[in-house]
């Protein structure tokens, strides 16, 4: 018993110098966010192989020689891998599948991040305002967001690709924005809503903070995990939609390489058949990069909600 007790006091001694036991703080949110993640294995493999995606295109682009994919050479026609350096061989033009790949995924994830970056920022604004406010702003806000859903969007992109004299990455960026915003929107409505009515929002309103400061300083950092999932998932999702786009023949243009012009290869059943170098690549990378991006998404989210928990 005078072992246990000695034992006792050592460990209190050990904690705290004056006796008194050391409690310590509770681990940020971020922090919280960090941890969960971190911990989660495959989400780190995941994290690992996005990265390793998005950096090998972005690096690698600057070293592929423009010539490689934008000349037509027809004595490369349909070259299997290897012949003459080609990696990936080349496509019915003669251009270098590999140079293709790598340019085309370097496209395609700056139109996804592009798009997602802007989405976020309009579901911000009409998220914090509608939330917020309230009333008669948050019904018209709502009414607006609402009519956007029910467009039909395909139909206006091929329409908006049809009229428009010279279509490049800016507009197809800025047209799947004004068609994609309203779920993100709805999103943070919904986490402002279950913030507004907080006591340190009150406090705020009581001592005098404008609303802009209350929103943009107070409100939405305590939602700033929300930010970090949805733009994943949205970059994802965004950059499914041009690879989709293109492969309709609705995306960018044929001289600007693009991973759905190199999958649009497969619908010819010949070329499918016989040519497996011209798409085959650019269908895997895509999966993977899609697959990677959700499970990195969803661990995210994981993460937050452990952070929700903890308070």
């Amino acid at each position: 018993m005078a072992d246990k007790k000695k034992t006792d006091q050592q460990t209190v001694q050990a904690t705290d110098a004056k006796g008194n036991p050391i409690i310590s703080a509770p681990p940020s949110g971020w922090r919280v966010i960090f941890r969960e993640f971190t911990h989660d294995k495959g989400a780190m493999v995941a994290f690992v192989i996005m990265m390793f995606i998005i950096l090998a295109a972005v690096i690698g682009s600057f070293f592929v020689p423009q010539s490689r994919y934008t000349d037509v050479n027809i004595m490369w026609q349909w070259a299997r891998p290897g012949t003459d350096g080609l990696i990936l061989g080349a496509d019915e033009s003669g251009r270098d599948v590999f140079a293709s790949l790598i340019v085309g995924m370097r496209n395609s994830i700056g139109i996804g991040w592009g798009v997602a970056i802007l989405i976020e920022l309009i579901g911000i604004i009409v998220g914090l305002c509608s939330g917020y406010f309230g009333g008669w702003i948050d019904n018209i806000l709502m009414r607006i967001t609402d009519f956007f859903m029910i467009l039909p969007a395909l139909m206006i992109q091929i329409v908006v690709i049809t009229i428009v004299p010279k279509f490049s990455i800016w507009v197809l960026i800025t047209m799947i924005t004004a068609l994609g915003w309203m779920s993100t929107a709805r999103l943070y409505r919904a986490a402002v809503l279950s913030q507004a009515k907080r006591d340190y929002v009150l406090a705020s309103k009581t001592s005098g903070s404008s609303s802009f400061k209350i929103m943009f300083f107070e409100v939405l950092p305590n939602i700033s995990s929300l930010l970090l999932v949805d733009i994943t998932l949205t970059f994802a999702t965004s950059v499914g939609v041009e690879t989709g786009l293109t492969f309709l023949g609705y995306g960018l243009p044929d001289t600007t390489p693009s991973i759905g012009r190199l999958i649009s290869y497969a619908s010819d059943p010949v070329n499918m058949q016989n040519y497996p170098w011209s798409w085959l690549p650019a269908t895997l990378m895509l999966i993977i990069l899609s697959l990677s991006v959700n499970y990195v998404g969803k661990a995210l989210q994981r993460a937050a909600d452990a952070r929700q928990r903890l308070g």
